[in-house]
């Protein structure tokens, strides 16, 4: 300690370790204190969930310690508070060890630093009993930024071995233990598995831990500050003046200064991640990323639309309607293979990019000719603009990377859109502001991007030195590009694609759709591996390892064939940059053929499950093995045809590598906050497996049968919001959806399910995934679902026909549900065998059992009487009811008490059947009774009498019917 007799001499004087040491010490005895205090006065009431107590769960979570319950809340928030003081000291030294001039990184760490400071404030004295929303919105800020925080200081981190050494330890455990955290997390809320509660605690409590310690690390590195305080006026001796100032210095008292540090080889700038984060922010080049990135997301949104609307007239026309050749517009790129027309298209590049607007403003037309010839022009001159731009910039690679960089992050941004919005993107054509779209905003931010990036290239024709041409040839680059862009597309392009490839039912034992997160996860990592580390993503290595993925994903379920997708998602990220490095250098004949074999890809996708209704279909049926086995080998083929690393190419690579540093700091932000975005729609998009029905008093379900028809209207709008209204306002608790699986490029890669499901709160079965090859079942239910299998009913000439066998916890009791969609009138062999097999099913169930089915039969006719009566067991809901055809609802060992038919409106072709059941009770006669007679909760709603609402009516009978 310094004398205090000397004008101007220290008053105190300390380490600025001890900050660090308050800080750990005073944080870990808020949460410490109350989890003490809560053992001691309120043991068993802080380890109670809402499925079970002590002693199935025995130790409390985070969040029940530090609650709501007096004292232990008032003993963390008094902790909290004494730590804010060493809290912000700690951001505030930690910046003044890492600030350099030349970089802006510091400040945005240390930015975070303090947001992240008083988020923990917020969910703090803000708890969930006083403000539910703003608890949640302080917690997910503060979750959110530790990502950023944490990355920030491992990236800063000083020359110092040890420090470093325990900050990635601590960093490592803590984002380690998320994946146990999640995993017992949804053994407790999904699977309801006793004592899962408890684990996933410790593991809660583990996170703290490593939280806290994390920061704890920074008393090695501030062990060289001194923090100390001079009077410089006498004040401290009694003196009247006030004190001018009080002065923070800090004094390294190792004798190493700052600049001795950058010196060190910990801050040489030797290293590929090193070199972004240790270069300078300029706006104006951080606006230009994002406005390229968002011209990349246009793109991908277009593009991604164009099948969804190609696909609305076959679905209507039942067949080949010529609408289809649409899907070659993509192959504008061939212009470019005209000197002349090549000049003037890249001279003329911003002017091509806003007539491939049309593609945004099609939301405008009514007329769903008009609207799809509107998207092909608009996703023509997008592949047209994209591809110009590419081989205009091929003379500067780091330009070249740069827009590469761009257009793989708008399929990312893309995708995280699609996950916000529930498979649905925002500016899509088939959306508007009545179903939920952004149109008018996305197409004033896609001018402004067009603005802001496009312009003029310094080569208006392109390519690069005929030196520097590869001698492989250049259709092996097509086909990589085309492997590229199918893979993209197909599998990358929404979220949940490759998750419904995985999911085999109940009990959940694989990602559900809120793990989206995880596959934009993957596909972020690729795109960082492919720019900074472009020699591993290109390597014979990394292709096998993809080739690997792709066949785990083909042939495993669960968590395991999830584990091949993110490995073949981080692949084609990766090989991206490459691969349309490669094209640029072969020339522009490159992407005018690659985007043909791509559509040739998509054709091939869609005829694996569209055999029955296409010409060669047969050749294709059920082969989704051999389409992944293409994009594999064309994927290889790309990676064979890659310019050798040498003479001008070898000079290219070390341009690329010394100049594309700041350029990929930018994107790297971008793609940063494109993740933090994930994570929060994530966490939102959790399901909360609390629903209820809609009669819990009267043990009633209420089940229904709806063909949605791919969720696309009448007037090719996206229908999910009028669906999910009728099936509100009918108060159906469990649905069977069939025409469902909306997971292939044709079909926009959506699923309705999700939205049906987190907006109505109900548990979901998507059935059988893309990779099936059926048209979709889905089962919707109020009711937990606590098993459910999916089959593939006999269809030797015809399209597959897909069931779900599920057992609902319906009040108590096990009552199976079966959702069915069999095989087309054309087909009667088809036809009787799934009959064979669906009743055999439904005999064997020893439980009450309803089906909601698409059966393709007269009542009293033919197979009829294979669902219905001995063979099957099962009794037809009103056996007076002879006008029907398609939807039937069947059931045994239950009463039923209602029945009713609803009309369409414009949603689909397909009306929706309601019945209603009363578990408990058994099966009853056919005499019908009238309204009056049945109790208020037993009714079905009144206002689809007469003329309904919004077309929705009671029809055939006009009024429901309810039996005795």
């Amino acid at each position: 300690m310094a004398p205090k007799f000397r004008e101007g001499d220290a008053v105190v004087a300390f380490s600025g370790k001890w900050v660090s040491w308050a800080h750990t010490v005073v944080a870990y005895s808020a949460f410490i204190g109350a989890l003490v205090t809560g053992l001691s006065l309120h043991y068993k009431k802080i380890v109670e969930n809402e499925y079970y107590g002590y002693p199935q769960e025995w130790f409390p979570s985070v969040s029940a310690t530090i609650g709501d319950r007096y004292p232990e809340r008032a003993v963390f928030q008094f902790f909290i508070a004494m730590t804010s003081g060493p809290r912000f000291l700690l951001v505030f030294l930690w910046y003044i060890l890492t600030a350099r001039s030349n970089s802006n990184l510091p400040k945005i760490v240390a930015g975070v630093g303090v947001f992240r400071t008083l988020s923990c404030g917020g969910w703090t004295y803000v708890t969930s009993t006083d403000d539910h929303g703003w608890h949640d919105i302080f917690m997910i800020s503060y979750l959110v930024a530790t990502l950023p925080w944490t990355l920030g200081c491992l990236a800063l981190s000083p020359n110092n071995t040890k420090a470093l050494k325990y900050r990635k330890l601590m960093a490592g455990s803590f984002f380690g233990t998320l994946v146990p955290l999640i995993y017992f997390f949804i053994q407790h809320k999904i699977h309801k598995v006793p004592g899962a509660y408890t684990i996933y605690a410790f593991f809660e409590w583990a996170l703290i831990l490593f939280d806290v310690g994390f920061d704890a690390v920074t008393a090695l590195d501030f062990v060289g500050f001194e923090l100390v305080v001079r009077d410089l006026n006498g004040s401290s001796r009694g003196k009247s003046k006030q004190v001018a100032d009080d002065v923070l210095e800090k004094e390294y008292v190792h004798n190493k200064s700052i600049s001795e540090l950058e010196d060190s080889p910990a801050f040489r700038k030797d290293k590929p991640i090193g070199n972004v984060f240790g270069s300078g922010l300029l706006w104006a080049e951080a606006l230009d990323a994002i406005a390229d990135t968002y011209n990349g997301y246009v793109f991908w949104s277009m593009m991604t639309s164009l099948g969804l609307t190609v696909w609305y007239f076959p679905l209507w026309h039942m067949g080949i309607s010529g609408y289809e050749v649409m899907v070659m517009c993509t192959v504008s790129p061939f212009l470019l293979v005209n000197t002349s027309m090549r000049s003037l298209i890249i001279r003329n590049v911003r002017l091509v990019h806003f007539v491939s607007l049309s593609g945004l403003l099609a939301f405008l037309v009514i007329t769903p000719e008009i609207r799809l010839f509107a998207v092909g022009l608009g996703v023509s001159m997008s592949c047209l603009a994209w591809s110009a731009t590419w081989y205009a910039e091929g003379p500067q690679v780091t330009r070249l990377d740069s827009r590469i960089l761009a257009w793989s992050i708008g399929l990312i941004a893309s995708t995280t859109a699609k996950f916000a919005f529930w498979t649905n993107n925002p500016i899509w054509p088939i959306m508007h502001a009545e179903n939920g779209g952004w149109n008018k905003l996305g197409l004033v931010l896609a001018v402004l991007a067009i603005l802001r990036s496009t312009k003029v290239p310094y080569y208006t024709r392109g390519g690069v030195d005929l030196a520097d041409r590869p001698q492989t040839s250049s259709s092996l680059a097509s086909l990589g590009l085309a492997g590229l862009l199918f893979g993209m597309h197909s599998l990358l392009s929404d979220s949940s694609t490759m998750i419904l490839w995985v999911w085999e039912g109940f009990p959940v034992r694989g990602p559900i759709a809120a793990n989206g997160v995880l596959t934009i996860a993957a596909m972020s990592g690729g795109v960082l591996l492919g720019m900074f580390y472009p020699e591993l993503v290109t390597s014979w290595t990394s292709l096998l390892l993809a080739g690997v993925g792709a066949y785990i994903l083909t042939s495993h379920h669960n968590w395991f064939g999830y584990m091949g997708a993110l490995l073949l998602a981080t692949y084609l990220m990766g090989i991206a940059k490459p691969l349309i490095s490669s094209a640029v250098i072969h020339g522009p004949r490159s992407f005018g053929l690659g985007f043909l074999v791509y559509n040739v890809m998509v054709l091939a996708h869609v005829w694996v499950v569209a055999y029955a209704f296409v010409p060669g279909g047969p050749l294709m049926r059920e082969h989704t093995d051999w389409v992944m086995m293409a994009t594999v080998l064309f994927l290889a083929a790309g990676v064979y045809a890659l310019p050798k690393a040498a003479n001008g190419s070898k000079q290219r690579a070390r341009s690329s590598k010394n100049t594309l540093n700041r350029s990929a700091s930018y994107y790297t932000y971008v793609l940063l906050l494109i993740q933090l975005t994930a994570l929060v729609i994530s966490y939102l998009r959790f399901p909360t497996n609390d629903y209820v029905p809609y009669h819990r008093d009267e043990k009633v379900i209420t089940a229904g049968i709806w063909t949605i028809h791919f969720s696309l209207d009448n007037d090719m709008w996206s229908s999910e919001r009028r669906v999910r209204d009728l099936i509100k306002e009918l108060e159906v608790d469990v649905i069977g959806l069939l025409e469902s699986d909306l997971q292939r490029i044709i079909m926009g890669n959506r699923d309705t399910t999700q939205y049906l499901a987190e907006d109505l709160g109900m548990y979901v079965d998507y059935g059988p995934g893309p990779n099936k090859h059926t048209w979709g079942a889905a089962l919707l239910s109020r009711f937990p679902i606590i098993n459910s299998t999916h089959h593939l009913l006999p269809s030797p000439v015809g399209e597959l026909a897909p069931a779900i066998h599920a057992s609902l916890d319906a009040y108590g009791e096990l009552i199976d549900v079966v959702v069915f969609h069999s095989g087309q009138d054309e087909d009667p062999e088809d036809r009787r065998l799934q009959s064979e097999y669906l009743a055999r099913l439904m005999r064997e169930s020893p439980r009450p059992l309803i089906l909601l089915s698409y059966l393709v039969v007269k009542p009293g006719e033919g197979n009829y009487h294979t669902y219905v009566g001995d063979k099957s067991g099962m009794k037809d809901i009103d056996p007076s009811d002879w006008d029907r055809w398609c939807e039937y609802i069947l059931y045994k060992g239950i009463r039923r008490s209602g029945y009713a038919r609803v009309s369409r409106s414009t949603i689909t072709d397909t009306e929706l059947q309601v019945g209603k059941f009363i578990v408990g009770q058994p099966e009853s006669s056919n005499e019908q009774i009238s309204e009056g007679q049945v109790p208020e909760g037993l009714r079905f709603p009144s206002m689809f009498r007469g003329q309904g609402v919004r077309d929705h009516r009671y029809h055939v009978f006009d009024e429901p019917r309810y039996f005795v």
